[in-house]
């Protein structure tokens, strides 16, 4: 029986924002390709007209990006205030506890021990649940900020006549400039500066991938 000790895990932040980075932008090459060009079918296919977006960089520069750290944070620092005061209580009740179980009687300590393990048990569900809620907010944020993404990806391919859109990390050298990541994050930012993190229950299974 060790110290009940816990904190809400700022590193969420960092694991819900990586997986928001790993799904976000690519889809839109994938999921709705162009029609193949006129004289294509049944012939050569269409020489590649690539550009290129860091993911990353569009999450760290972007407004929303920054707004959803900056709120996920708060909810993280919130509810480790909130729930340090019964931390600290557990903690020092389970080092009473150890310097008593010598001079108990064997089915007094047995008694006390359920007991105090009731209570910590009770306490880390607590901490969990308000865990995943921040994750279940970081999820909804996530998926606001990638249909807000997508259209603006879409545009832009069409403007520069691109049938590819690739990731910079995927890119060992070029010779020409195709990065569109700056007007990405300029259009990103005048449709979605922001928005809410609410604490909101994650979908099964998705908040244990983020964990």
């Amino acid at each position: 029986m060790g110290k009940s000790m816990l904190t809400i895990r700022t590193a969420l932040v960092a694991a819900g924002l990586a997986s928001m980075v790993a799904t976000t932008g690519l889809a839109v090459a994938q999921d709705k390709p162009h029609p193949p060009a006129a004289g294509a079918v049944g012939g050569a296919l269409p020489a590649p007209r690539i550009i290129v977006v860091d993911r990353s960089a569009i999450l760290r520069a972007s407004k929303v990006g920054q707004d959803i750290v900056r709120q996920v944070n708060g909810l993280t620092q919130t509810a480790e205030t909130q729930f340090r005061a019964e931390n600290e209580g557990l903690v020092k009740e389970s080092q009473t506890l150890q310097q008593q179980i010598a001079i108990l009687a064997p089915d007094v300590r047995a008694q006390k021990i359920r007991a105090f393990q009731s209570k910590e048990a009770a306490f880390k569900q607590k901490v969990q649940t308000r865990q995943d809620q921040i994750q279940g907010g970081l999820l909804k944020a996530r998926q606001q900020v990638e249909q807000a993404l997508a259209p603006i990806l879409q545009g832009i391919m069409q403007e520069r006549g691109a049938n590819l859109l690739l990731d910079r990390a995927a890119v060992v050298l070029g010779m020409v400039d195709v990065d569109v990541t700056r007007v990405t994050i300029q259009r990103l930012d005048q449709k979605l500066p922001s928005v809410k993190v609410q604490l909101v229950n994650s979908p099964p299974g998705l908040a244990q991938q983020m964990r």
